[in-house]
């Protein structure tokens, strides 16, 4: 039996994707299981997988991009006992499921409750467990503490809103005027980042400094958010959108480091899920069960801005990349 999936056999733009079949399905090994996948969600985070710039990174091509999935259970490996055939699960790949089957470790799989659609469930991997763990594990925040999260419109953005709103926190987000309605009704402040000066609207506003930033955009943005803070204040940097190369992105990850150090100023951290994903499986494990159980209960919403099929993924990256999306572009399989 054959089945498609997309690879790039060199890094570069949206037009090395190719869809690629193999003629015959992958074989789980002992302590595996084969996974028939049914949604993947595409990240920004893939578009520097395919550029060769993202750290965490370090196969090379050929590459299947695919950062989560959510797919049911195919075949089990001979020693496998804690799943069954056709049971829901997850997984934070990293790379590998832009594919229609994978094979994966049984021990890295999360059951996925099964009256949540995949679509919605694919998107609480990457993009919720990042902003539950930033608002919860990252910084320790209280109801009422007053937070700034930049690029509020998007998939990273709108979970923090979310959570956020969950957890009662004072909430001002930075986005295109037209997101800032989906901004007011999960009670945040929308600011205008193309017109307004955040640092200066924040300031008039809090004129004491706010409890927490989360920025994702790298480089001397870093520099105006922790202007915006109270000296006892965090800014949780998790990524480098601005970022051009490799060394853009370690440049602006070793500023954070270093002004970690700096007492002088407020406190800082970079937060990778990939690297806490390895470190801390059993955190990972956790927050994401936590928040499935949200979804089930119709706490959390997803902002799925599209859904798309396998074949679509180089324009999906080209849209992407464009960053005028609200919410998460999910691939959902036809298999």
């Amino acid at each position: 039996m054959s089945y498609k999936y997309i690879s790039f056999n060199e890094f570069g733009g949206p037009e090395v994707l190719r869809v690629e079949t193999e003629e015959r399905l992958p074989e789980p090994n002992q302590d595996e299981v084969r996974i028939k996948v049914q949604a993947t969600s595409i990240n920004f985070t893939d578009t520097l997988i395919r550029r060769g710039i993202y750290p965490d990174v370090k196969k090379k091509p050929p590459i299947t991009p695919g950062y989560d999935m959510v797919g049911v259970v195919d075949k089990l490996g001979a020693t496998v006992t804690d799943f069954k055939l056709g049971q829901k699960v997850a997984e934070l790949t990293v790379i590998g499921a832009y594919s229609e089957y994978i094979v994966l470790p049984a021990k890295q799989l999360v059951a996925v409750p099964e009256n949540v659609n995949s679509a919605e469930a694919v998107s609480m991997i990457l993009s919720y467990v990042t902003a539950y763990q930033m608002l919860t594990r990252s910084v320790k925040l209280k109801e009422g503490s007053k937070i700034l999260i930049h690029g509020a419109g998007g998939a990273v953005g709108s979970a923090l809103l979310q959570i956020g709103s969950i957890l009662k926190l004072k909430m001002y987000g930075t986005a295109s005027v037209n997101q800032h309605d989906i901004l007011k009704e999960l009670g945040c402040k929308p600011i205008d980042y193309k017109s307004e000066d955040f640092v200066q609207v924040v300031t008039d506003l809090e004129p004491n400094g706010l409890d927490a930033v989360f920025d994702p955009f790298g480089g001397d943005h870093f520099k105006r958010s922790i202007k915006t803070l109270d000296k006892k204040g965090k800014l949780v940097a998790f990524g480098a959108y601005n970022a051009k190369t490799k060394m853009d992105l370690i440049k602006s990850f070793l500023r954070v480091q270093i002004w970690n150090f700096t007492p002088w100023m407020p406190s800082t951290n970079f937060y990778s899920i990939g690297s806490w994903h390895k470190k801390h499986h059993d955190w990972f494990e956790s927050d994401l069960k936590k928040l499935f159980k949200l979804l089930s209960e119709k706490k959390l919403k997803p902002l799925v801005s599209k859904t798309i099929k396998l074949e679509d993924a180089k324009e999906a990256h080209e849209l992407i990349e464009k960053r005028g999306l609200k919410g998460k572009l999910i691939i959902q399989m036809e298999n």
